[in-house]
């Protein structure tokens, strides 16, 4: 790490006032607080994270100093290594800060395969932990064996149910399986008969006797009746009167509330209609008008309500938990036992290459096992379902859903409200910045409704790739629409502050020529010292700059304009009017792009939002 970063991450803590989930600040006057074996194996079980030894959060993160801090490094490395299993190899260095020395290490992420990471001292079941916001918690003994599961594939659903034989099976699904199986996969299933096609699907296994029986899989695929032997393998539907959960004011505690049973098809199809009967209607701006739609678009729902059942712990400590279908007033929540499995983790759900499937089996027979009265089948198996979730939320003009993974549980909360209405249309309509693509709308509009964004979020919430989203988010903090603090992976950003017009009550856009002419008067300046005098963002600069450059109020000293000490001067012609006022200046660039450039890098032909 160097020394700026550091300067920002600690910028960015005073900003927010406490740790943050990526960062763990130790005053250690002491020596190395034993507490910290809890923070290494958190953040080696979660996402990685920096450890900062030297500062004070009670004091605003002041730089305490350390007395010697080359023998705190040294135990560092020591605690890392020798106490916590399996081994911690952190990157540490001692950096001058305000004039003092603080010991800064980073701490990798380790791969799934293994975790979990624990103090050695506590054993893997009392000292494993992962970071929840900005503090550790201890794993369960569930949990660890949760995240044990992730070193290889389980293969719960693939074991014998005792007893359970062929006639538990429901015969028009058996039949429906067998034929769609020989069509879509000759190869494999053509020439073997109906034993052995169940067989080969796993459907049935072989029991410790040598005799056949049903798999957890085909019973919860094909059973007729599934929870006569799992009873808690269910899924329940509440539909809650109040956001808190608590009874009504004349005392309804449910407005519906059903237990749902069967193979996993007809759960689907169930909760569909509970969800389906229990939504109300919504007005919807699009960009020919109004049009009316159910509170949750379906497919958003049906991706959820599949994913639950599919994904699902089905290991023995899990079979007592069932699935969980709640409805509030300002959102739906679905939850399922046992969090993410494999590679898949809440920063890369839904993008491209990235899957996997705890219960593999399942998953590729629900590949080949029809809903109930429809000709598409409960899952496709590519892969693609969270992206459809999110593309079909973003269609609708509605906020992303919230994703949680607990290691017990995994959760999706869907809020129930537009994003795009006509209000906030018109608000974004009111900071008068054209050229704004979709995706930043869609951006700027969250940032009303909740407080930060980071680039994950942005990616989740408006489906572009990181790097769009890297430009994008930098555009609107370039157009001062946004305040970014911190860099890089600790970048966070804001709704920057507007003061509303006395005339009109809009929000008028900052025009930034007069102030960089200006600044540069008769001399040659970089784009970092344009900063400094004015006090603007290098991207607002920069963005100004090309404006101006492009109405030939400013000349490039150079040919590199991306470069930060490429220098600028004014333009041959602008020096020969006077340019103290805005009025002046903007009656000689009558043309000038109002909203400045509006192409983006990796988005050769973005969308737009026109105000109306």
């Amino acid at each position: 790490m160097l020394d700026a970063e550091l300067g920002e991450i600690v910028a960015n803590l005073r900003v927010l006032g406490a740790d943050i989930a990526d960062v763990e600040v130790k005053s250690s006057g002491g020596g190395l607080p034993k507490s910290l074996r809890e923070t290494l194996s958190a953040f080696s079980n979660t996402r990685g994270g920096v450890v900062i030894l030297g500062l004070d959060e009670g004091r605003g993160f002041a730089a305490v100093g350390l007395t010697n801090p080359a023998k705190l490094a040294a135990d560092f490395a020591s605690m890392c290594s020798s106490e916590m299993d399996p081994p911690i190899k952190p990157l540490i260095r001692i950096h001058q800060f305000e004039g003092e020395r603080v010991v800064v290490a980073e701490i990798p992420e380790l791969d799934p395969a293994q975790r979990p990471c624990f103090y050695i001292g506590a054993g893997m079941h009392k000292g494993s932990f992962i970071r929840v916001s900005d503090g550790d918690r201890r794993l369960s003994a569930y949990e660890v064996q949760i995240v044990l599961s992730s070193r290889g594939q389980p293969r719960d659903d693939e074991q014998a149910v005792p007893g359970a034989e062929i006639g538990d099976l429901a015969p028009a699904g058996v039949d429906a399986l067998i034929a769609r199986l020989r069509t879509s996969r000759p190869y494999a299933f053509q020439d073997l008969d109906r034993l052995a096609v169940l067989r080969r699907a796993k459907v049935l296994v072989s029991a410790p006797d040598g005799k056949d029986e049903v798999s957890l899989a085909g019973l919860l695929a094909l059973g007729s009746y599934p929870q006569e032997r799992f009873p808690q393998l269910m899924l329940t539907f509440v539909h809650y009167p109040t956001a808190a959960g608590a009874q009504s004011a004349t005392g309804q505690r449910f407005l519906d509330n059903v237990a749902l049973e069967g193979p996993i098809p007809v759960m689907a199809r169930d909760a569909l209609a509970a969800i389906r009967r229990n939504m109300s209607r919504r007005a919807v701006v699009t960009g020919a008008g109004r049009q009316d739609s159910w509170e949750y678009p379906e497919t958003a729902l049906r991706e959820a309500v599949v994913n639950a059942l599919v994904h699902r712990d089905l290991s023995g400590s899990a079979r007592g938990t069932q699935i969980q279908v709640e409805m509030y007033p300002d959102r739906l929540v679905i939850k399922s036992p046992g969090g993410l499995f494999g590679p898949v983790t809440v920063d890369n759900l839904g993008e491209e290459g990235i899957s996997s499937a705890r219960n593999a089996t399942l998953m590729k027979l629900l590949e080949d096992v029809p809903l109930p009265g429809e000709t598409r089948t409960v899952c496709e198996n590519r892969g693609s379902g969270i992206r459809s979730m999110l593309d079909a939320l973003l269609s609708a003009g509605m906020s992303p859903p919230q994703f949680e993974d607990r290691v017990s549980s995994f959760i999706v909360t869907f809020p129930n409200h537009t994003l795009l209405s006509e209000e906030t249309l018109g608000w974004i309509s009111g900071l008068g910045e054209q050229g704004l693509s979709d995706s930043q709308c869609v951006a700027l509009a969250i940032l009303r409704e909740e407080e930060m964004l980071d680039n994950r979020s942005y990616r989740a919430a408006t489906g572009v790739d990181s790097r769009v989203a890297t430009t994008e988010l930098q555009d609107l903090v370039a157009r001062e629409l946004v305040a970014q603090s911190g860099t890089r992976r600790w970048a966070h950003y804001r709704l920057a502050p507007r003061p509303a017009s006395r005339i009109s009550g809009t929000t008028p856009r900052a025009d930034r020529r007069p102030a960089l002419l200006a600044a540069l008067g008769d001399e040659t300046l970089s784009r970092t010292e344009l900063a400094i005098r004015t006090g603007l963002s290098d991207q607002t600069v920069r963005r100004w700059l090309t404006i101006m450059r492009e109405e030939g109020t400013v000349d490039l000293v150079g040919n590199v304009p991306r470069s930060k000490s490429t220098r600028y001067r004014r333009a041959r012609q602008e020096a020969l009017f006077p340019t103290n006022t805005t009025d002046e200046i903007r009656s000689r660039t009558a043309t000038a792009p109002a909203g400045g450039p509006t192409s983006f890098a990796g988005n050769s032909s973005p969308r737009y939002v026109r105000p109306k």
